[in-house]
């Protein structure tokens, strides 16, 4: 702690992000990343941006960039908000959307632990509400809540670290029986199985949807995200941004997020081969006698009813393996687990059988 800090950094409580190891021989199944490589038409895009124009600033909206993801969710461009990751996007919509005088926002209790270190940088009182005790999201309980002292509500769909995701229809109740909120409904994992509420922009101006392309499109080390929302919900995003860095995305950032839109065979394939090893990987934990929580994202969240998560966690880095454990005491004896490739997974359950004898 230096004493040249100002008070107010003294309190923060930063996001922990998970392990960025430098050995090269471990299985990485801790940080839901991609086990494909990019499309090659991504790298491609890439190359040929590496030209004279990297001495000019890019767009300062990413014309190109939210043209193109327009095209795809059929939104007109100014339905999109691109930024440098979606977590550079979450922070925007949390100052600009969230932060009311006298409100609370909502959001689960077990969720990405991000959201309340943003609203602890940001002042913003928050509501957690309990999942269920099948650690779904019940739409009910934040339908219960006293409408006039909320101004917003966030959660992922599919949700993390669980995995479960809520139907398109029980969101739309949220969004017509509380108009006046802000729903914000964070999809960074829903090209894996649930239902996109992207449909749904058209339709309520109080919906902002944002998503990703570091998990799905195995772009995470580009850094981009987007939120999609009608004009006037994103114009107050588009001024926080003007007022933090008009330029968010690069050049090259740019070209690749375009040219994984464009090569939709390649989207398919990889996501149909993550879901198809998910599926293999629950039942073979269910064989070893895990509880695995119904996942519709590219990893599943798994107890063992007689073995510790943590000591499990320290065992499986002895064999070169690498998975995520939350202390958050309603989910201290889970492991999340990255969906790998075949191999890496089939690695992991030969592991586990070896540890669990």
């Amino acid at each position: 702690m230096s004493a040249y800090w100002s008070d107010f950094v003294k309190t923060l409580d930063p996001y922990v992000p998970g392990e960025q190891p430098t050995q090269t021989d471990l299985i990485k199944l801790n940080t839901n990343e991609s086990p494909f490589a990019p499309s090659p038409a991504v790298l491609e895009a890439i190359r040929q941006a590496t030209a004279d124009q990297l001495r000019l600033y890019p767009s300062p909206e990413s014309d190109r960039l939210r043209t193109a993801v327009g095209k795809y969710y059929d939104l007109p461009a100014d339905h999109v908000f691109p930024g440098n990751g979606s977590d550079e996007v979450l922070a925007h919509l949390f100052l600009s959307l969230f932060r009311h005088q006298g409100k609370q926002i909502l959001l689960p209790d077990i969720s990405y632990s991000f959201y309340p270190v943003y609203c602890r940088l940001y002042d913003i009182d928050y509501q957690s509400v309990p999942l269920a005790d099948d650690f779904s999201i019940r739409i009910q309980d934040y339908l219960a809540l006293p409408a006039e002292s909320i101004s917003a509500v966030i959660f992922p769909n599919p949700n993390a670290p669980t995995g479960i995701a809520l139907t398109r229809a029980e969101i739309e109740q949220l969004l017509i029986q509380r108009p006046q909120w802000v729903v914000a409904v964070d999809e960074a994992y829903v090209d894996f199985g649930a239902e996109s509420c992207v449909p749904l922009i058209r339709k309520y101006k109080n919906l902002v949807v944002l998503q990703t392309l570091s998990k799905s499109r195995s772009l995470a080390g580009l850094r981009v995200g987007f939120a999609l929302g009608q004009p006037e919900l994103l114009e107050g995003l588009v001024r926080v941004k003007n007022s933090f860095n008009s330029y968010p995305i690069d050049r090259l950032a740019e070209a690749g997020a375009i040219a994984a839109f464009e090569d939709q065979a390649y989207f398919e394939h990889t996501i149909g081969q993550v879901v198809d090893t998910r599926e293999y990987l629950i039942e073979a934990l269910k064989k070893l006698g895990f509880e695995v929580l119904p996942s519709r994202a590219n990893f599943v969240f798994v107890s063992h009813p007689q073995h510790d998560a943590g000591q499990l966690l320290a065992a499986l880095r002895a064999h070169a393996i690498l998975v995520r454990h939350f202390s958050h005491p309603r989910i201290a004896s889970f492991l999340r687990v990255t969906i790998g490739t075949k191999k890496q997974c089939e690695t992991l359950i030969k592991s586990l059988s070896e540890i669990l004898s």
